[in-house]
């Protein structure tokens, strides 16, 4: 028996920090009390209806579902009264009118109570799989309560929005990230600065599962945690790498400029549409002339479109200059030294 519990705790060592750190109980989620006390008022009048869960990825959608059903199963009965499925499993009209059917048809002997079908990443279904999908969920209301997951509402038909209760989950504010994230550098003894910190939630965009594989990325490839080593982690720009870049595109000549990019690119990694999302947010605390600045972001705006359908960084990358010649000279002579 000591061998198990030895085994079982060496195997939880082993997983990532992510599932790790997955909350087991509702109390445990970070964010979003107001759909969590509304859920668990649900629990406990035995009130639950189909649920709808939707928003940015990492904001704690899974997470949530999973602990209502820790919540609502013993461990014992959890195998047989839930049935996840996964964007990885084949979820077309085939599985809907047989596996989900037949959970959802049949009743449990031995346990009380509905059973549970969680669709997670539902928008990977087809329209097809949706309109097979809703008459079931309607005809097996007794026996069977559906939470579908999905980032994209729109790409789950109005005929299943409406037959459940939606919930949205907005990307993490850093206040409510950074608790679980000091508690987890706790955990596991990780040395982190409080830059790196700053850089963990800049880079996050709300998304705490990111969070947490940055910090276990750096944390293993680097003794400590540091905002330069964050963003060399995950093969960022830096701060002053960037700083350097707008100093470039505003003072120098067009070939030393175009020179000077391409070398720092070639020696870190970088690729051009980083580089531009991160000169963009510099561009708004530099002071220009409205014209100067309307034209530049304009510009860079359609180099952006242009990097997205794939087109050559090289001639992007002239073209970015270029645009921040056209911004200099819209700026008069005698303010040209705020630069």
């Amino acid at each position: 028996m000591t061998v198990d519990k030895d085994g079982d705790k060496q195997q939880r060592q082993n997983l990532p920090w992510v599932e790790k750190y997955r909350p087991n109980k509702l109390e445990d989620l970070i964010s979003h009390e107001d759909i969590i006390k509304t859920i668990n008022r649900f629990i406990k009048e035995d009130q639950l209806p189909h649920l709808l869960f939707y928003g940015p990825p990492g904001t704690g959608k899974t997470s949530t579902i999973l602990a209502c059903a820790k919540q609502l199963y013993q461990p014992k009965q959890f195998g047989s009264m839930v049935l996840e499925l996964n964007a990885s499993d084949d979820r077309g009209i085939g599985i809907v009118r047989g596996q989900i059917l037949s959970f959802a048809s049949t009743k449990t002997i031995f346990h009380s109570g509905f059973k549970l079908i969680i669709l997670d990443e539902a928008d990977a279904m087809t329209n097809d799989a949706q309109n097979a999908l809703r008459r079931i969920i309607e005809k097996f209301t007794e026996n069977v309560r559906f939470c579908i997951i999905c980032n994209y509402l729109s790409k789950i038909i109005p005929a299943l929005q409406s037959r459940c209760t939606r919930f949205r989950f907005g990307p993490l504010a850093p206040e409510q990230i950074l608790p679980r994230l000091e508690y987890v550098v706790k955990e596991e003894n990780v040395s982190i600065t409080e830059d790196g910190k700053k850089a963990l939630l800049a880079l996050s965009g709300g998304d705490m599962r990111k969070v947490l594989n940055i910090l276990q990325s750096t944390a293993m490839a680097y003794k400590e945690v540091t905002e330069d080593n964050v963003y060399t982690c995950v093969g960022h720009p830096l701060r002053n790498d960037i700083a350097n870049i707008v100093m470039w595109l505003l003072n120098d000549e067009f070939t030393t400029t175009y020179s000077k990019i391409q070398e720092l690119k070639s020696a870190k990694g970088l690729a051009l549409s980083d580089i531009l999302t991160e000169v963009h947010g510099y561009v708004h605390k530099i002071e220009l002339p409205p014209l100067a600045a309307v034209t530049l972001l304009i510009k860079m705006a359609d180099i952006e479109h242009r990097l997205a359908s794939g087109t050559d960084e090289n001639i992007q990358l002239s073209s970015l200059i270029s645009a921040f010649h056209i911004a200099r000279d819209l700026v008069p002579i005698n303010s040209e030294q705020s630069f």
